[in-house]
């Protein structure tokens, strides 16, 4: 059970509730902030103050007072009318990361929300219970305005959920999971959907994965530098110790220790003098990654723990205050830096991808096969890592960089963050598949060599990988590979098994 107060959610938290299925509590000292933020939203109602979405209404409406009898209708309109989001819905994975962000930001006692409101939440996370969320028609400005509408809809019995792995109406799935559905009062509905949760919740599953996808790309690499003979004095500490980027120094490391005792590796010298940059550059290239990967983590969990709704309550000092923390701004830039930084992953690993089966670079049989021209072996293997890099520069455009004005002009500036999450979501998805081709193909390429005798935590990856992949000896279908490959990187298959060999890699 993991207890939440809106201050203390971390990212390996976020994937346990979201990936594992943890159950979600309210700490017992957020309820009393809740019931104050509460009893202060109440006496601007009753005393009829204009405050911004609690007595007024939206946007470019902001200027129209509402009254204390006309709340509730206000408070429902805004969600059906919001509820206009576009295309697939978001995984279940990342609807469950949504209602945990938003149940987070309300304890935190600043949003005005019933406690109600938050444990209704938070049984429908418990019980499975997954709204129906679109995934596009976020501007990733005034909050995901969209997207969690649609979470809400459930909430009030409308819209349409999946419960028990069935899609039904948002009603009859609370009805199953014997849920109560709830009437918005004033400021409810817009505590709930103005905020980042949805961008931030893709985004983070996103970082999450990225973090596992870095470490993978380091045990890849590594096995296509025994299959080249690679050169390790490059990964020397010392070489790394005089340009001390963080990143930098733990690649070198990981790599390092995965090639321990490896017969394949050699020494400037011995058989060249440099490596190309693609093995020589490993802890250069995938460090500055990783250092992005921990830069773009500090952010998401102040954010995660973060209050993102407008407007807030501050119930010491009797004040509702309308501000901009609903903005995806400082999301929006880390997201497009996380899609930069995993498209450079794969942009290194096609390269050496390109050199595994070169003949002229690599000294091994063109294509990884042994009677090329009968057979094409790994050749359209390389062609299809190339298209998903191709396509990874495209969709590391930034999408920070635009902004379309809206609400009468009254928003006229938005992030489009939620945008540049889910444009790093697919970028990952790429590049796990590249990382699959890259492993198997260094592994047909160790097929060749005399000597098997590959590092510590290398020969655990090839032997991993050889349970369920066997060596290239004559064409086959080959998507299956890539997708046995892929997926043993999606479940962390071959990373728990070196793990268990050569401890954490950073």
């Amino acid at each position: 059970m993991i207890k939440i107060d809106g201050n203390h959610l971390s990212l390996e938290q976020f994937a346990d509730v979201v990936l594992q299925g943890q159950e979600v509590a309210l700490e017992v000292g957020a309820i009393e902030k809740v019931h104050r933020a509460r009893d202060l939203v109440n006496r601007y109602v009753e005393e009829e103050r204009v405050s911004y979405g609690i007595t007024t209404g939206f946007g470019k409406f902001s200027d129209v007072v509402i009254s204390k009898e006309e709340t509730e209708e206000l408070q429902r309109n805004l969600i059906i009318s919001h509820a206009c989001g576009i295309g697939d819905p978001f995984s279940e994975e990342e609807t469950r990361g949504i209602m945990l962000l938003r149940a987070n930001a309300l304890a935190k006692g600043f949003s005005g929300v019933r406690l109600k409101v938050i444990e209704t939440l938070l049984k429908m996370l418990n019980k499975r219970v997954h709204p129906i969320i679109p995934e596009k028609g976020s501007l990733g400005a005034s909050g995901d305005l969209a997207p969690l509408s649609h979470m809400v809809l459930v909430m009030i019995g409308e819209g349409e959920a999946i419960y028990n792995g069935s899609l039904m109406s948002g009603k009859e799935a609370m009805e199953k999971a014997g849920i109560e559905t709830i009437v918005l009062t004033a400021k409810e509905g817009l505590g709930l959907i103005n905020g980042t949760q949805a961008m931030t919740s893709v985004g983070a599953l996103t970082l999450y994965r990225g973090i596992q996808l870095s470490k993978i790309a380091d045990i890849s690499s590594a096995l296509t530098v025994e299959a080249l003979n690679g050169i390790i004095d490059a990964f020397d500490p010392k070489v790394h110790e005089v340009r001390p980027h963080s990143g930098q120094i733990t690649t070198a490391s990981n790599l390092l220790r995965l090639l321990d005792e490896s017969q394949l590796t050699t020494h400037q010298g011995e058989m060249r003098v440099q490596d190309p940059y693609t093995l020589r550059c490993l802890p250069q290239i995938h460090g500055a990654t990783k250092d992005a990967l921990a830069f773009i983590k500090e952010k998401v969990e102040i954010e995660m723990n973060g209050v993102t709704d407008n407007p807030l309550i501050f119930t010491e000092e009797d004040q509702v205050i309308s501000g901009g923390n609903f903005h995806g701004q400082p999301m929006a830039l880390p997201f497009d830096f996380l899609a930069i930084a995993l498209a450079e992953l794969a942009n290194a690993a096609e390269r050496r991808i390109e050199r595994l089966v070169n003949p002229q670079l690599s000294g091994l049989p063109a294509f990884l096969t042994e009677k090329g021209g009968l057979h094409s072996g790994l050749m359209i293997a390389q062609y299809s890592a190339a298209a998903l890099v191709s396509e990874n520069k495209i969709l590391a455009h930034p999408a920070s960089v635009d902004s379309i004005p809206s609400s009468a002009n009254q928003e006229d500036h938005v992030s489009m963050g939620t945008i540049a999450a889910r444009k790093a979501r697919e970028i990952a998805f790429n590049t796990s598949r590249v990382l699959g081709i890259e492993l198997m193909t260094a592994a047909q390429a160790i097929e060749f060599k005399e000597s098997k005798e590959l590092g510590k935590g290398t020969m655990i990856a090839y032997k991993t990988l050889r349970k369920s992949l066997k060596p290239l000896k004559e064409d086959r279908i080959l998507y299956r590979d890539i997708n046995i490959a892929s997926e043993m990187i999606d479940n962390n298959q071959i990373l728990n098994a070196v793990e268990e060999t050569v401890g954490s890699l950073d």
